[in-house]
């Protein structure tokens, strides 16, 4: 079968971003915010008990509301993502924005109201059969928001947001869409151009190529660096207001994440960078290098006259749906739906922005993903990765939309789950020793990713946050943070660094999640446990869907808890994670022994 690699939008709001259903649905979402605010402040414990009919149509509207806001905010993106200079994009997405800050203010009406209650009378209120599915998102709103400030400061705080830490969010896309990098007589798009250095086999090319893009986004860094300083400083100036200068405290609770889970994961990452060491040296040595530099991490490892396998679509698409059914025929089920009906847009073409997502589409019960498709393994990881997390979507999408609400850190799990099935597939399938040196090294890159590339993000952002509290930072700071952060990532085993790389990685200026960067790490490490079980487990298809259906019902050290069976605060589970890649670079080095230059 031959499937498209453009997705279809039409289903969910025909005629794109001039929909007449796209407009009247933000017509009915608006014309909703006043009456439910009003039921919200005009809401009491003692005329509503013993039922509370009235709270439970409440949280069952807001949740409404949440779901078309999403279902809206998901389609003009999807627009932005292939279009990204559509002047339309803007204002349909500042009108979007402006409805989840009348949402919000509701949302904090409501958890003022549970902040109110008496222990004894909030204990009744989730006892009722009809909010039970809920017990454990009221318990969290009723603990998080005990540190809200009055209605009126936090409807200003959230208005101010909008031209604030959103608007210096859209600033950076809107900066992005004008970035063009030359390469010879061509221009190739951020996307474009990251997929090139990043995949090309030839060094030279590699080089030329990021050297190019390195000087284009340098032309753009005054700019970069204004937009990440003030959409910081928004977001350190509101903690500040709520009462913490502890910039990890929010990004912890919204993954419902202890301190001592994300101590312990990260000091076994930076224990465990000797084999990582030792593989970046002996990839440098295959290349005929000392040391690699950064655009080199990514280059696939080519020995012999092995000639790196290139997947068209249809075969990614099939190699995936054959090696999720070894472990979950409804895995299989889901992404072949997702080929078949064109829920994907994987086409390599100008004009769409970079990187690769799912959002999911709680009104239509689907998803998307978008992406662009390059033909190597690692295009091939990314798709099975991305599926995940739409695997993830629709075993929950018939749980009520806070019991869908799932932490970023989780979210990973699901979707690098789907990633090692794909990437120990490839390895095991390989024919020869180059075919498996080849793989082993796509499958080793992205451990040095999740313990390198993001432990740089992570120790850039925290240092960044640092320093901003003490004023604005200049380009020149920014770079020097970045760069420290990648030496001591990497242990110096690189020969050169981006230290751009604060500019171009599209998550450090998301305005919804800040330190958009450990939970990769945690979902990494924790989905090899969940990998190793499955191993061992005659029914894990069964096991793994409940454990995803609890995600957004519990904290993460309970998820482990009751579904792994470890303690996420010690070092023994992620270390034995660490352990497991060791055993691949061991394999890795035995191989390549006998092709050293």
């Amino acid at each position: 079968m031959t499937y498209s690699e453009q997705w279809d939008l039409e289903p969910i709001f025909a005629g794109g971003i001039d929909s007449p259903a796209l407009t009247q649905r933000l017509a009915d979402l608006t014309a909703q915010m006043t009456p439910l605010l009003e039921a919200v402040q005009n809401w009491t414990f003692a005329t509503d008990q013993p039922t509370f009919a009235t709270l439970t149509q409440i949280t069952e509207q807001l949740q409404a509301i949440e779901a078309g806001l999403k279902q809206t905010g998901s389609f003009v993106n999807m627009i932005q993502s292939t279009d990204e200079r559509n002047p339309q994009v803007a204002p349909m997405m500042g009108r979007i924005n402006a409805l989840e800050n009348d949402a919000n203010q509701i949302d904090v009406a409501l958890t003022k109201k549970l902040v109110a209650m008496s222990d004894a009378d909030f204990k009744t209120v989730v006892s009722t059969p009809a909010l039970q599915a809920i017990q454990f998102n009221l318990t969290e709103k009723r603990t998080n928001g005990a540190e809200l400030l009055d209605e009126a400061t936090e409807k200003l705080i959230n208005q101010f947001a909008l031209d604030g830490l959103t608007g210096w969010s859209d600033h950076y896309d809107s900066l992005v869409a004008e970035i063009q990098v030359p390469d010879g007589e061509t221009t190739l798009s951020a996307g474009q151009a990251q997929n090139k250095f990043e995949s090309d086999p030839d060094p030279k090319v590699r080089q030329r190529v990021f050297q190019n893009w390195y000087q284009t986004w340098d032309r753009y860094s005054p700019l970069l660096t204004d937009t990440l300083n003030h959409l910081a400083g928004f977001r350190l100036t509101d903690y500040q207001a709520h009462g913490t200068t502890d910039f990890l405290k929010k990004p912890l609770a919204t993954s419902r994440m202890q301190p001592a889970t994300l101590e312990a994961m990260w000091s076994i990452v930076s224990q465990n960078k000797a084999p990582l060491v030792d593989f970046l040296n002996r990839k440098a040595a295959l290349m005929g290098k000392e040391q690699l530099a950064w655009y080199d991490t990514w280059a696939p490892v080519v020995v012999g006259d092995f000639q790196p396998q290139r997947y068209s679509y249809d075969e990614a698409a099939d190699f995936i749906m054959q090696n999720f059914k070894a472990f979950s025929p409804k895995m299989a089920s889901v992404a072949q739906t997702a080929f078949e009906k064109r829920w994907i847009e994987a086409e390599d073409r100008p004009g769409k922005q970079p990187g690769g997502y799912m959002t999911d589409l709680p009104e239509t019960d689907d998803f998307r993903i978008f992406m662009t498709f390059d033909g190597t393994p690692n295009g091939v990881a990314t798709l099975a990765h991305e599926l995940g997390h739409g695997f993830h979507t629709m075993m929950i999408n018939d749980l009520p939309s806070w019991r869908q609400d799932y932490a970023m850190n989780v979210a990973e799990t699901a979707s690098t789950f789907a990633e090692l099935i794909v990437s120990d597939a490839t390895v095991k399938a390989a024919q020869t020793p180059a075919a498996k040196i080849n793989l082993l090294d796509q499958k080793i890159t992205n451990a040095i990713d999740m313990f390198m590339n993001i432990h740089a993000r992570f120790l850039f952002e925290q240092h960044f946050y640092t320093a901003r509290q003490n004023g604005l930072q200049t380009t020149a700071d920014l770079k020097a943070l970045m760069l420290a952060a990648q030496k001591e990532a990497y242990a110096d085993a690189l020969t050169d660094y981006d230290p751009l790389f604060w500019a171009d990685k599209q998550h450090f200026f998301f305005d919804d999640v800040p330190f958009y960067n450990f939970p990769y790490t945690f979902g990494y490490l924790f989905s090899m446990g969940i990998y190793a079980k499955a191993q061992t487990m005659p029914d894990f298809e069964a096991d793994y869907i409940a454990l995803l259906r609890d995600t957004a019902n519990m904290s993460t050290e309970a998820l482990a808890q009751k579904h792994l069976g470890v303690d996420l605060t010690q070092p023994d589970f992620w270390q034995a994670a660490a352990d497991s890649i060791a055993k691949d670079v061991q394999q890795f080095l035995a191989l390549t022994a006998d092709y050293l230059r």
